[in-house]
C-alpha cells in the first residue's frame, strides 16, 4: 500500500510539473508569434508595446554594452531598419521557453535593397515581466 502511495504521489508530481512545462512552452510560443507577426508587418508601435518603457538591449549594433531605450526608440530603430530593407522578415526556427521569465528564440532575418541582400541567423534571449519585455540580448554575426 505504502509503495503504491508513493507511486501515485511521485506521477502526480511529475505530471504537475509536466503540466507547467507544457504551459509556459505554450505562452512562450503565444508571446512570440505575436512579436513576429508585429514585426513582418512592420507594426513596430504594436512590438515596441510588448517592452517595457525603458529597457535593456544587447545588440552588436550598439556595440559591446547593454543599453536602455524606449519603446519610441524602438520603434525609431525598426523604422529606420525596414527603410533601408523594405521587404525585411524574420522566420522562426525554433523557441526554446527557459523558464516563466525567458524565451530564447532563433530566428532567420532576411531582407534586401536595390544593391545588397543579407540573410543573418539570429539568436535573441527575452526576459519578461508582468508580459513585458525588460531585456532583449540578441546575438549575431555582424562582420
Amino acid at each position: 500500500m505504502k509503495n503504491l502511495f508513493v507511486t501515485l504521489l511521485v506521477t502526480t508530481l511529475l505530471g504537475c510539473q509536466s503540466q507547467k512545462e507544457d504551459s509556459n512552452k505554450q505562452k512562450a510560443e503565444a508571446f512570440v508569434k505575436t512579436y513576429f507577426e508585429h514585426f513582418n508587418r512592420h507594426d513596430f508601435k504594436s512590438m515596441a508595446a510588448m517592452y517595457v518603457d525603458s529597457a535593456d538591449f544587447k545588440d552588436p549594433s550598439f556595440g559591446n554594452g547593454t543599453v536602455k531605450q524606449s519603446q519610441q526608440q524602438t520603434i525609431a530603430k525598426y523604422t529606420e531598419l525596414a527603410k533601408m530593407f523594405p521587404d525585411i522578415r524574420d522566420s522562426v526556427i525554433s523557441v526554446y521557453p527557459s523558464d516563466s521569465n525567458h524565451i530564447i528564440v532563433e530566428f532567420i532575418s532576411k531582407g534586401s535593397m536595390p544593391s545588397n541582400t543579407f540573410e543573418l541567423p539570429i539568436c535573441t534571449i527575452f526576459t519578461l515581466q508582468n508580459g513585458k519585455i525588460t531585456k532583449d540580448f540578441t546575438y549575431y554575426n555582424n562582420q
